[in-house]
């Protein structure tokens, strides 16, 4: 029998999880042959909560499914733990600004950097959703000196797929003639999503989608503030989109890049070949070997204007580490 591959899921009670975990149980993600056992964290006035998406769970009967370990405890649940997907933060309030939302959120991934870096296995890899996610995970990696940095992803997936989705209504085609789509930088306001390198039906976008007005317009604010725009229209956040995002990220990992094709999330920037700043998590196109090992796309030419949107978003994240220096 295959050796059941450990998956910790922090948030558990919350709408995104309540998204993925099902999907992590049934074998869309990893195989149809491939057992799990599902550690999920919450906090403890949420356990009770948590109680009744583990009873949905075993009432779903996954055969793949061969443990559920619910607990308030990090060390529980990143226990001998493969992957790891950090859902859970605390969301932004009323009146709260960006710097506000780093502090209270960075004492959550010292915490559990820590637990992550003293508890899980030796092969893990960690997907960090919450947001900000891509300084949440440069603090929690920060506090796991022992885990390798290239094993760290905040979750950019999510950009990717909205920015395809976008292109795709636009040219009036499938989405999955839509390719090549990078995300550059933060989860943010500021993040770049380029088009133009994307491709649809095999030609580049720009010449698909000749409204260079509604490329550097609508789309871009589209993808940028789609987040807000859910929010403003459902009166909650991104939840199943981003459960999905979670899981493609993590699909990317494991499957071998299409050639001549790429995926976007954020990671461990020393090393990149655009001249980025070392020592944060930013977004690049990349490639996977499809053992869970990235690499970054060389080579692309980058004209003045995507210049000058993937500058901003750096400065947007080493303005970020600034304010969480002290949980580094």
């Amino acid at each position: 029998m295959t050796t059941p591959i450990r998956i910790a899921v922090t948030g558990g009670a919350g709408q995104i999880a309540y998204s993925l975990l099902f999907r992590l149980g049934n074998g869309e993600v990893f195989g149809p042959d491939q057992p799990v056992i599902l550690q999920i964290l919450e906090i403890t006035p949420a356990m009770e909560a948590l109680k009744g998406v583990v009873m949905e769970l075993k009432d779903s009967a996954q055969p793949l499914v061969h443990d559920i370990i619910a607990t308030d405890d990090p060390n529980v649940a990143f226990k001998d733990a493969n992957w790891v997907i950090l859902v859970g933060g605390k969301p932004r309030g009323p009146g709260m600004e960006r710097a506000d939302l780093l502090s209270e959120n960075g004492k959550i991934f010292v915490e559990q950097g820590k637990a992550i870096n003293d508890n899980a296995a030796s092969d893990v890899r960690i997907v960090v959703v919450a947001n900000p996610c891509n300084t949440n995970c440069l603090v929690a990696k920060s506090n796991a000196p022992d885990i390798p940095a290239d094993r760290w992803f905040a979750m950019t997936r999510l950009d990717q797929n909205r920015a395809q989705s976008q292109l795709a209504d636009k040219a009036g085609v499938l989405l999955k003639e839509v390719t090549n789509v990078g995300i550059w930088g933060n989860h943010s306001a500021t993040q770049f999503p380029n088009f133009e390198h994307a491709k649809i039906s095999g030609k580049p976008a720009t010449e698909v989608i000749t409204d260079r007005e509604w490329l550097e317009g609508e789309f871009m604010t589209t993808v940028q503030k789609r987040g807000a725009a859910i929010i403003a229209a459902r009166g909650k956040s991104s939840a199943a989109s981003a459960a999905n995002a979670a899981l493609d990220t993590i699909r990317s990992l494991i499957t071998p890049t299409p050639a001549g094709d790429w995926f976007s999330a954020a990671v461990w920037s020393n090393g990149n070949p655009y001249g980025i700043a070392d020592g944060i998590f930013y977004s690049f196109p990349l490639r996977s070997d499809g053992k869970g090992n990235w690499e970054f796309v060389d080579g692309l030419e980058l004209s003045d204007y995507a210049k000058s949107k993937i500058k901003a978003t750096e400065e947007e994240l080493l303005s970020e580490r600034e304010d969480v220096k002290t949980m580094l």
